[in-house]
């Protein structure tokens, strides 16, 4: 029986050099494999593999500056990639072409952020009256348990 003909499932991987096996399963493998026997290894490698396995040469830049840096070997990251094919596509764009619209959107984002800093304001006011409550509540109580301290015998004792 040949494994690596077409009705193999594995057939549209690309096949190790050991045998018809797609290197993803022996990846997945190793990585199952390292987390049950040395878990700090198998998660550095997988967050190596997230990364999309950088060279050493950037994970020691990494570890000495704290962020990575493209340099002219492929300009940018895959995602800084995408995000300015994306904002090239006009995803990020904040007009959408038709001026009365956009005039239209802009009056209603600024009312609604007039209304926002409204009810922040009386939010505040409202916990800062809420404050002045707990602050009376407490005077009148300490208030009357001086008075009931009083009635009942005297202030403190020092005994020297």
């Amino acid at each position: 029986m040949n494994t690596t003909s077409a009705s193999s499932p594995w057939s549209g991987a690309r096949a190790c050099h050991g045998g018809p096996f797609p290197r993803r399963s022996l990846e997945i493998g190793a990585i199952v494999i390292g987390f049950i026997y040395w878990w700090p290894a198998a998660l550095a490698y997988v967050a190596w593999k997230i990364a999309g396995y950088p060279a050493l040469g950037q994970m020691r830049e990494f570890a000495q500056t704290g962020s990575w840096k493209f340099g002219s070997a492929g300009g940018t990251s895959r995602f800084a990639k995408a995000f300015e094919a994306a904002k090239d596509r006009g995803v990020y764009r904040s007009g959408t072409g038709n001026s009365a619209f956009d005039e239209y959107r802009k009056a209603e984002l600024e009312r609604l952020e007039a209304r926002r800093r409204a009810l922040q304001e009386e939010s505040r006011a409202f916990a800062q009256f809420v404050e002045e409550l707990k602050r009376a509540k407490d005077r009148e109580q300490f208030d009357a348990y001086m008075a009931k301290k009083r009635s009942e015998g005297g202030g403190p004792t020092i005994d020297a």
